[in-house]
């Protein structure tokens, strides 16, 4: 009988933990040049995201690559602890390394076509209570740029 009620108790506890939805991006705000150099620059820009989660989590990390049209521009990392509150906006203050090369490659097609295909693919560890979860996340869509 003891065992059934502890086999019972683990079931309610497991069940009611439910693995974090992923962030839902909505803007980017704020995009500068910090550094412009012939072999790279750096770019610096605030990211916009919506927590459709019903608790608040801990984000500890993100680790993606960036995409522009198909051709990686460059890689992100952020390594600091932010809380979320649940159902809210918040923002994530962004810099990275950019290969001139591939920005050159992205320049040709961003003077014909004024949207260009944005692709973000990494991973980020959210948690709460100190215990945090390593989840994929995987972005695309096509944002339009004035460059003149």
């Amino acid at each position: 009988m003891k065992l059934l009620s502890y086999l019972l108790l683990a079931v309610i506890f497991f069940s009611s933990c439910s693995k974090p939805a992923s962030f839902e991006y909505r803007d980017i705000k704020d995009f500068k040049i910090d550094s412009l150099g012939f072999e790279s620059s750096t770019v610096s820009m605030k990211l916009v995201y919506f927590n459709p989660n019903s608790f608040g989590v801990n984000l500890k990390r993100i680790d993606c690559d960036v995409y522009v049209d198909h051709n990686y521009l460059g890689k992100y990392l952020l390594d600091t602890v932010m809380h979320i509150a649940k159902k809210s906006e918040f923002v994530v203050p962004s810099k990275m390394q950019v290969s001139m090369k591939n920005l050159f490659k992205n320049s040709i097609n961003a003077l014909i076509s004024k949207d260009m295909l944005i692709e973000v693919k990494g991973t980020t560890k959210v948690g709460k209570g100190g215990v945090y979860i390593t989840v994929p996340f995987s972005y695309s869509g096509r944002h339009s740029f004035d460059t003149f």
